[in-house]
């Protein structure tokens, strides 16, 4: 049996994390011999409930769950981890400026970095959902000066999901038959869905997806604002942000910072932009097309880049330097 690792999800009351957890705690995400423990963070008002959750874990009877630690401290919550998945941020209210909202995840994350540089072993690999996503990530890192940039990284794997079934409905064919989509930029309706590298399997053959489609307004057009605009529509009909495909997606990329990717296959996340071969500025987590080898990323390299796309790139580029520029004014405060 492999050593127990030490896994961490704040915001671990939320609906995210309740959907979240079991997979995790199964063995879905580190492997099915990896036993661990659980470490579970929220708010003290949340206490109660996540005394609930715990008993729900316990009740699933899991082989390889160890111990479930329920916190509000962050002391306890980050010694000694190998995985931080930071669910919990502030949501954003009615009548919030954008500003207001940066602000309050810049206390939340500055804090949690520091935590982070604390207490948490230096090869742990942090995962940032709360939103936003991209700027609490890079404002999490640049608090925690002695764990590597690289092991930091945003959720872009659901806007990934999405477009990778938005095509394979499309042509009618399993999700798993289509490769290769890419998000670029920040984890907001900038982002670029984009499918020019995209190979979608039929019979066996890798077709491109506009090879396939054969509707180039649709992937140029319609295909970009659904993938940018699901979030928002999920919670127009369910009057609840997406949980059960945010928790999956999670699930996804931890995994495959854990496992690797597939042979010829790449995925999308948000990763530190010092140093990229597309020209987008320095010191943003921005999301790229990466592949996964013995828990280290390497941005895809080489992908030709359309007019098109690269407006597309650089408006949400532009976003991020806008964000960041913003929440870091916050970070001496």
């Amino acid at each position: 049996m492999a050593e127990t690792i030490r896994v961490l999800v704040t915001g671990a009351a939320g609906q995210i994390a309740y959907s979240l957890l079991y997979s995790i705690a199964k063995g879905d995400v580190f492997g099915k011999d990896q036993p661990l423990v659980l470490i579970l963070l929220d708010i003290s008002p949340m206490l109660p409930v996540l005394e609930g959750v715990v008993m729900e874990l316990q009740d699933c009877a899991l082989p390889l769950l160890k111990e479930v630690i329920p916190t509000d401290k962050e002391e306890v919550a980050f010694k000694d981890l190998d995985a931080a998945i930071l669910v919990g941020s502030m949501p954003r209210k009615e009548g919030m400026e954008r500003k207001d909202l940066l602000k309050a995840n810049v206390a939340i994350f500055k804090s949690q970095g520091a935590a982070l540089d604390k207490y948490a072993k230096k090869t742990v690999k942090v995962l940032v959902v709360g939103n936003p996503a991209n700027t609490n990530c890079l404002i999490a890192a640049k608090s925690a000066p002695s764990i590597p940039k690289e092991n930091f990284s945003c959720l872009t794997r659901l806007d990934h999901n999405r477009a990778r079934s938005q095509v394979a409905m499309r042509c009618g064919i399993p999700a798993d038959n289509v490769k290769n989509v890419i998000i670029w930029g920040n984890h907001s309706s900038t982002q670029y869905p984009d499918v020019h590298h995209c190979k979608v399997n039929v019979q066996g053959k890798d077709v491109s997806a506009f090879d396939m489609v054969k509707d180039d307004d649709w992937l140029k057009g319609d295909f970009i604002s659904t993938v940018q605009q699901r979030g928002a529509a999920v919670i127009k009909a369910r009057k609840l942000s997406s949980a059960m495909s945010a928790a999956k997606a999670i699930c996804d990329h931890m995994r495959d910072i854990w496992t690797g990717t597939s042979e010829g296959e790449f995925i999308s996340m948000g990763v530190y932009s010092t140093g990229n071969p597309y020209g987008v500025p320095d010191d943003l987590i921005y999301s790229f097309p990466v592949t996964l080898k013995d828990k280290t990323w390497k941005i895809i390299e080489g992908l030709a880049i359309n007019d098109f796309s690269r407006a597309k790139m650089d408006a949400t580029a532009a976003e991020l330097v806008e964000e960041r520029d913003t929440a870091v004014s916050f970070l001496g405060v």
